[in-house]
């Protein structure tokens, strides 16, 4: 008979999200792997059976933050309008970063200092903007967004989400401030602006 497993994937998660809470909440230094497994009602051992070294469970929260990430955004039903499967997936980043606000340091900031994301890790972080350099290559062929290079438009897009959502994460905006009002509407501007208009 098979020993159960009790180094299981719920508490790969779970340690992958105190790890990010941690990180995100507290900063590198209070990211230790004693403290990790306490938090999650672990031991170290469990710890390092599933991630091996503080290096690596570094290296899976970035891509464990990047594989949900990538998961909400592939999980847009595109309607073939551009201009509004576009604005989608501004919205869908955004549900994605404040449904795991912790993972968001990790993924786009230097939160780590010395973490480089390997080559693989890298390669996933890329390839999450498919969809939304996918739907600007359509628009663009269609005739519907302006002729200009879609990793140009991609980078506009992704810069207005990734600021409004920076902004909201980290308590920066006023108090009152209509967020998701603002944020859809930051959108649509600047989709608007990568209209074609002839």
């Amino acid at each position: 008979m098979a020993r159960p497993r009790t180094h299981d994937d719920g508490l790969r998660v779970r340690l992958l999200d105190r790890a990010g809470e941690l990180l995100s909440g507290e900063g590198p230094g209070a990211l230790s792997l004693r403290r990790l497994a306490k938090d999650a009602g672990t031991s170290t051992t469990a710890v390092y059976s599933l991630f091996g070294s503080k290096p690596d469970l570094i290296s899976a929260l970035y891509v464990e933050g990047f594989a949900r990430f990538e998961k909400r955004l592939a999980a847009i039903v595109r309607t073939g309008d551009h201009f509004e499967d576009l604005v989608s997936l501004g919205l869908a980043y955004r549900a994605s970063a404040l449904a795991d606000p912790h993972m968001y340091s990790i993924m786009f900031t230097k939160a780590v200092p010395g973490f480089e994301p390997d080559e693989s890790s890298t390669e996933l972080a890329r390839s999450t903007m498919n969809p939304l350099l996918e739907t600007i290559r359509a628009g663009i062929a269609e005739g519907v967004f302006t002729d200009e290079p879609a990793e140009r438009i991609a980078a506009s897009s992704w810069g207005i989400a990734h600021g409004m959502v920076s902004l909201e994460i980290n308590g920066n905006l006023p108090p009152g401030f209509d967020v998701s009002g603002a944020y859809e509407a930051a959108l649509r501007a600047n989709g608007r602006g990568w209209l074609r208009t002839v």
